[in-house]
Parts: C-alpha cells; structure tokens; sequence
C-alpha cells in the first residue's frame, strides 16, 4: 500500500525537554497502526507533532509526499489530518451539533457530515441540541470522533479513546471505530489497552522514553516481548 504518513528520525521537545528522540515510522494508505507505551512514553508528543501543534524540532514528517515542515496546525489539518484529542476538549458553550459542525472548518469534501455521523451514532443525534459537556463521558467521546470525521481526514489520529470509560462503553466505541475503518482510513491509535490496540490495528509501535522499542506486525506479537519493550526489562 502507498506509505501516507512518513516520520524519519523525528526529534520532539517540551520547551527545552526532549520528549521524542530520533522516531521514524510509516503508516500506509487505510492502515491502522497501534501506537502504545506506559505513560510519558511520548505518544501523544508524538501525535501532536504530527498535527503541527507541537513542531518537531528535527527530522522529518512528510504526508500524502509533502514535506509538514513548517506547516502550521491549520495548514496540515486542511491536508486531511485529523486528531481526536485525549480528554476530547469540546467546548463546554456549544451543542452537539455545534460541536460536530466544528470539524467542517477545514472545509474538506467527503461522506462524513451530519447524517452520517449521526447513523454512526444514533445517541447524539437525540442529544444534539443538548449542551455537549453535559453527556456522559462515552457519548462526549462519541461527539470528539465525530467531530474529527466532519473533517472528512485521510488520517485520523485518535489519542486515548478507552481512558476514563466503562467497558461496555468502550466496546460500543470500537465497534464503530471498526466501522469507521472500513470506510478506507488510515488510523494512528494511541491506547494503554494493548490487547484491544493489536486487535483494532495492523501494525504496532512501542515508545519507551521517547524512543522506539519495538516496531511490528499487531497479531501473533508474544506477550513477553511487549511487556519487554513496554517496561524496558
């Protein structure tokens, strides 16, 4: 499959605090690929700097061929980049649907409006017009996916969608998310539940520190080797 995001030995800083050392990793055209690691690990740091939010300091971040170098945030997200934030940072002053409406900004073309999002999740078509942050935290996590998805992206970077969530709340999320991916997108997720991030992708990428620690196929990787490269025993 054509490669659509291209990192090459990407340097990340927090001020004067590296938090991202010499990354490189590739996600092809409708790929999932699972980025996991304990806390601090960087992955968020990561997605941020892919979205322009948080500008790499080194290195290279190329999509769809084009060098991100420089990009701005907005720039980039007109590209097709879209990210589901950890924590899902809705605004507390607008609807639902006012809140889905965010994501058509970037004004991009595709299947993803209203209607589809809402037969995606029915819930929040009955809610729309009820102030987002007064949901329950599975359907504020629902209208920060659909929001990304107004955006019509050619990839979709989610950041911790289980964190805080009920069980069953979060296999009604992954049931959709397993929907959204059939709809052709590429998917870097960011979870802390490894066994349901190798599951739900095709490849897999272990940050320890800031660095790589393992890269590979999602299925079939041995437990003790994870647990290796995740710990860093």
């Amino acid at each position: 499959m054509p490669t659509l995001l291209q990192l090459d030995e990407l340097d990340v800083f927090h001020g004067d605090l590296q938090a991202v050392f010499g990354v490189s990793l590739q996600v092809g055209a409708g790929e999932a690929l699972a980025l996991i690691g304990a806390n601090g690990a960087g992955k968020s740091t990561l997605l941020r700097a892919v979205t322009g939010l948080t500008p790499a300091r080194r290195g290279g971040l190329r999509f769809d061929g084009q060098s991100l170098a420089g990009w701005s945030a907005e720039r980039i997200a007109t590209l097709g980049i879209a990210l589901v934030p950890e924590g899902r940072q809705l605004f507390s002053s607008l609807t639902v649907e006012e809140n889905l409406l965010m994501g058509t900004l970037v004004r991009r073309p595709g299947r993803w409006n209203l209607t589809t999002v809402y037969a995606l999740f029915p819930v929040l078509s009955e809610f729309r017009h009820r102030p987002a942050t007064l949901l329950s935290g599975g359907q504020q996590q629902m209208v920060a996916i659909g929001r990304a998805l107004m955006a019509n992206p050619k990839l979709l970077l989610c950041d911790e969608l289980s964190l805080g969530l009920a069980p069953v709340v979060v296999d009604e999320i992954y049931r959709a998310f397993a929907r959204i991916r059939g709809e052709g997108l590429a998917i870097v997720l960011v979870e802390q539940d490894v066994a349901r991030a190798c599951a739900a992708s095709d490849r897999l990428v272990c940050l320890l520190k800031g660095r790589v620690t393992l890269a590979g196929v999602s299925q079939g990787q041995p437990r003790g080797r994870i647990a290796a490269a995740y710990f860093g025993e």
